[in-house]
């Protein structure tokens, strides 16, 4: 006997007994209307640290060692206020993280923290656009196949131990910081590591050893970046503050003398920390070797398509390169100059208008509202504000605590605003100070340099922590849980140096 068809089982499709499942769109849709009370707590817990900064009675000025006053605006006041609801925002992700940096410019507009045009305009700022030639260099590394390429001969290399793809990774990754800007390195290392990743786990899901691999490149780039002069461009204008603040040249060589082994006892620790934080599910991948091998054979000889890719890459980071060494170049726009192999993909069709549509636009997004916050910051007079206010609780201290001081607020900010505005704002201050307090200048210089190269807690910290976020393997949450212990790492590092180890290899760090 046929059941009788009931209204009840057409208005409640897949409750029926001998009707099929629910429709994944029928759930999908019920799944929405839920309220999730979490998010839109987080979004008030956001809104509500603006409205009661941003409301609040005047707060007193900041005094720095000449009796000179900081008067914190109104419109200080609400960066400052801003800062906190896009921090919120991004940690939990209540919105798509490009979103939360659009805010960041639609707020300013509203309040009248700055003109509109000012704001948006740092969506485009040339640092923005060197974001976007480097993720365009990752993604022709792909397509030419290249990426694949080097993917497997690492692996040949490595082998079949998680740990040694970890380490081989990291080790790689910190290299081509010496040459080459770190932005540029974590994009082109990025695809490569997807590609390895795809031999781990064919779904791409997220695990620990993807957690591991993608974090940790983030990391190790900034570790990397500190070596040389070549890494990023906070090393550059940190010795120009220098030279002309005390007079005194800092060379390319001696820079990468005191800096270079904290950089690698930075990526061999960092490598430890990730087998034990992220340790990986599996501690070998049996036939990974065997797999890559023929892989690789199956690649065949190099095509034009790769040749040309490598030739424009390498001309780009050559040329980048001599500008810190050839009178003349340093004029020219490093942006400029990695957007000209941008160009030059598309003319000779390496890349298309596929590709194009292709760019990681939250990413570029979440930059550009970096930028415009950590200008915002920097224009209102908060973030000196926040300098003076931090220096002088370190003013009377013992010579130690006042560069680890120095080295913890450097680490802070850099987090949340551009290493180099960072930099800009503390060096001044702290080198005017540290004579006051027996303090060589140079120890405040490189310290500073090591924590403003190694921003371990927020993806808006660096470019390869954003461009690691891509990979879907954690939420800028997990990222924060990671970043704390392993920033914790990096302090205890820099102690040591501080005390025992650049002293002993030369460097003065008090003075009579």
């Amino acid at each position: 006997m046929v059941r009788p068809f009931k209204k009840k089982d057409a208005a409640h499709p897949g409750h029926g007994a001998g009707l099929p499942p629910m429709p994944d769109e029928v759930r999908v849709a019920r799944a929405r209307r839920q309220v999730d009370w979490k998010r839109i707590g987080l979004i008030l817990l956001g809104l509500a640290f603006f409205s009661v900064i941003y409301f609040s009675p005047q707060w007193s000025d900041a005094v720095d060692p000449k009796g000179e006053h900081f008067v914190l605006s109104r419109e200080g006041k609400a960066a400052i206020g801003l800062f906190f609801l896009a921090a919120i925002w991004w940690v939990f992700e209540v919105v798509p993280i490009g979103v939360t940096s659009i805010a960041i410019g639609v707020v300013q507009a509203l309040f009248l923290i700055r003109p509109a045009k000012i704001a948006f305009t740092d969506f485009m700022d040339p640092s923005v656009w060197f974001i976007i030639g480097s993720v365009v260099i990752g993604m022709a590394f792909t397509r030419s196949g290249l990426t694949k390429r080097m993917a497997y001969k690492m692996l040949l290399i490595v082998g079949e131990k998680t740990s040694m793809i970890y380490l081989g990774s990291f080790v790689m990754t910190a290299g081509l910081t010496l040459i080459m800007a770190h932005t540029a390195v974590a994009a082109a290392v990025f695809p490569l590591l997807m590609a390895i990743y795809a031999l781990y786990e064919k779904d791409s899901r997220p695990t620990r050893f993807g957690r591991g691999l993608f974090i940790g490149m983030a990391f190790v780039a900034g570790a990397g970046s500190i070596i040389t002069l070549l890494g990023a461009a906070r090393g550059a204008v940190a010795i120009g503050f220098f030279r002309d603040i005390l007079g005194k040249e800092i060379g390319f060589f001696e820079l990468s003398y005191y800096m270079a082994p904290v950089g690698i006892v930075m990526v061999l620790l960092l490598w430890l920390f990730m087998m034990v934080f992220f340790k990986p599910e599996e501690k070998t991948i049996p036939g990974l070797r065997q797999r890559a091998q023929q892989l690789n054979a199956g690649l065949g000889p190099m095509s034009r398509t790769e040749v040309l890719t490598l030739v424009i890459v390498a001309s780009t980071i050559l040329t980048m390169s001599l500008r810190s060494f050839v009178p003349g170049l340093d004029q020219l726009d490093k942006s400029a100059i990695i957007l000209c192999s941008t160009i030059c993909f598309f003319l000779l069709n390496i890349l298309s208008i596929k590709d194009l549509e292709e760019i990681p636009w939250n990413i570029v997004l979440l930059f550009g509202g970096a930028m415009s916050i950590g200008f915002c910051l920097w224009q209102t007079g908060a973030a000196s504000w926040m300098a003076i206010l931090w220096l002088n609780l370190l003013e009377n201290a013992h010579w130690f605590i006042f560069v680890m001081g120095i080295s913890i607020f450097v680490l802070v900010m850099t987090n949340l605003i551009m290493n180099v505005a960072a930099i800009a704002i503390t060096l001044p201050v702290a080198l005017v100070i540290a004579p006051y307090l027996g303090v060589a200048p140079e120890v405040v210089l490189y310290s500073s340099l090591v924590v403003a190269g190694m921003p371990f807690l927020l993806l808006v910290g660096a470019a390869p922590n954003a461009i690691a976020y891509e990979s879907k393997q954690f939420t800028s949450g997990q990222f924060l849980t990671a970043g704390i212990p392993a920033s914790l790492i990096l302090l205890v590092v820099l102690a040591a140096f501080v005390s025992f180890i650049w002293p002993m290899m030369g460097m003065q760090v008090t003075i009579g």
